[in-house]
């Protein structure tokens, strides 16, 4: 967790830090990222890094848990399963994550660093969902990765993607 040390900077040392992390994270997967060029190009003591982050994960998880605040939208699920929403939400995701200055980052994490960054909670609101639900949201998250990994196939993927959604509705009648 982001130290208070961290949180208390003025404005401008904050965000060069964040630009810096940003910069770093998104053009190398976690376990190559360095924590000196970070505080190079962010014009720190490598001492003032550790004064604010616990290590490169706690830094990692606090730029990325922001870029998520900005881009992604909280999916609210009603009882009744709705496969025109979980698209709607997927292609909402996309673009957001496409024209914003975090594309390639998000792009890295889900790549590359999603299986190394314990995501507190995820996995027991998961199991909560319901059926059609969880397998919405796996679908829903498996449509992103492949997207990312492969854009010139957006197209495709998002059609097989409205496809499963719909068949998911189909089991329950």
């Amino acid at each position: 967790m982001v130290k208070t040390t961290f949180i208390n900077l003025p404005q401008e040392k904050k965000e060069r830090i964040e630009q810096a992390l940003l910069h770093e994270f998104s053009n190398h997967s976690l376990p190559k990222a360095q924590v000196a060029r970070i505080v190079k190009e962010a014009d720190i003591a490598r001492g003032a890094f550790y004064k604010y982050f616990a290590d490169l994960t706690d830094a990692y998880q606090y730029i990325y848990q922001r870029a998520l605040k900005q881009i992604h939208a909280e999916i609210k699920l009603s009882e009744q399963y709705d496969p025109q929403m979980f698209y709607q939400s997927v292609v909402t995701f996309l673009e957001q994550t496409l024209c914003s200055k975090y594309a390639k980052m998000v792009k890295m994490h889900v790549l590359y660093n999603e299986s190394l960054v314990k995501q507190p909670f995820a996995s027991e609101k998961l199991v909560k969902l319901s059926a059609q639900n969880w397998s919405a949201m796996m679908l829903s998250h498996a449509a992103i990765r492949e997207i990312l990994a492969n854009p010139t196939l957006k197209s495709a993927i998002l059609a097989q993607l409205q496809a499963g959604l719909l068949l998911l509705k189909k089991e329950t009648k």
